[in-house]
């Protein structure tokens, strides 16, 4: 997403892309630097034939993939930059493949190496020589922290940072950030897939966070996600033709929403934020689409010039996401519905509450670390 000004349709916006620390709201195709790293070694190789992978997390689908060999995640510590670099592969991606098909990397764990406030994310693909890779083949990424909670929807661990195949780039906004602790863990969750007719060998996934030390005067904001599925599964099937898919979150902490931004798919026409309880709508969101229905970016709105729109504990939330689907076929898990944006609590102490003990990881794949 581009920095949230006031509603406008900002260039390559789209996936979920909101948190970052300093309120970055912003979406724009990412560049980070290549920078030399020590890698891990490479996690062993599976079984394709009978080692599957369940994606649980952001796509919620419950989908069985075969499970790519060899992923690992690498970290890079500039403490000159205050800048964390991580890279996640290689994958090889055949061509004409989508993700149901295609094999998926396993979950792997960042475990955040100081205390600090995340500022900002980078993300772009790259091959082994550094060459960009077209973000089509990014069905998605997702960063959840299972040390906490989301504040919206406590079953689900905090989703702080999500990408898809428009690189959203997450800017900073001065003053804001989302604050993490030494030891937390970061479960990144990855699906790829490939709708061109080239294959890719060896594609890396690489994110560029910059982070103030926690002495930094900044103010704690929590990324709110606001799916059309609830506090359930994100993913969902798309039916020919026209689909409107509802639903509804409680706010449990009284705050205000500074921006919004959304995530859809291809063929998505609009999706829509409304304050039932207040009978407002906060924001609606039209998607921007290509001649053949593919999703080229989605509107970030701001509420800074009001002084942020004011969230009551209690107020009910209503979130509408509309697709036309005009491939013609019922596309499965083929839809998302998200209205992505920033917290600020009124009450920051108020949310230690939703902090927790992380659950046991399986197939955990941690980061290597070269400072």
């Amino acid at each position: 997403m581009n920095t949230l000004v006031s509603p406008k349709h900002l260039p390559r916006v789209s996936i979920i892309a909101f948190f970052s620390i300093g309120l970055a709201f912003s979406l724009i195709t990412a560049s980070a630097a290549q920078q030399e790293q020590q890698k891990q070694p490479a996690a062993p190789a599976h079984d394709m034939a009978h080692m599957h992978h369940n994606h649980d997390g952001f796509m919620q689908q419950g989908m069985h993939h075969a499970v790519a060999k060899g992923t690992k995640l690498e970290q890079q510590v500039d403490d000159a930059t205050h800048t964390i670099t991580l890279r996640e592969g290689p994958l090889t991606l055949p061509a004409n493949t989508d993700h149901t098909k295609m094999p998926q990397p396993p979950d792997v764990f960042w475990t955040i190496p100081l205390d600090a406030f995340l500022r900002a994310y980078t993300p772009r693909l790259v091959d082994a020589k550094g060459n960009a890779v077209p973000g089509t083949v990014l069905h998605h990424t997702a960063f959840w922290n299972t040390n906490r909670s989301d504040f919206l929807c406590p079953n689900k661990e905090e989703h702080i940072f999500g990408a898809g195949s428009e690189l959203t780039d997450w800017k900073e906004i001065p003053g804001y950030a989302y604050r993490v602790q030494k030891g937390d863990k970061i479960r990144i969750e990855t699906m790829v897939h490939n709708p061109t007719t080239t294959v890719y060998d060896n594609v890396y996934l690489e994110v560029k966070i910059p982070y103030a030390d926690p002495i930094a005067t900044v103010k704690s904001v929590y990324p709110a996600w606001m799916d059309v599925q609830s506090c359930g599964n994100s993913g969902y099937d798309l039916h020919a033709g026209k689909n409107e898919n509802t639903g509804t979150v409680t706010v449990k902490y009284d705050g205000i929403l500074i921006g919004v931004g959304g995530h859809m798919h291809d063929y998505a026409k609009q999706i829509t934020l409304e304050d039932t309880t207040r009978k407002e709508t906060v924001a609606t969101l039209n998607a921007n689409l290509s001649e053949k229905g593919q999703l080229l970016s989605m509107p970030v709105v701001t509420f800074l010039d009001r002084g942020g729109y004011k969230f009551a504990a209690g107020d009910e939330l209503r979130i509408t996401a509309t697709y036309d689907n005009t491939s013609g076929k019922p596309l499965p898990a083929g839809a998302m519905g998200i209205v992505v944006g920033y917290f600020l609590p009124a009450d920051d102490n108020a949310m230690s509450a939703l902090r927790r003990k992380p659950k046991p990881a399986t197939r955990q794949i941690a980061a290597s670390t070269h400072e």
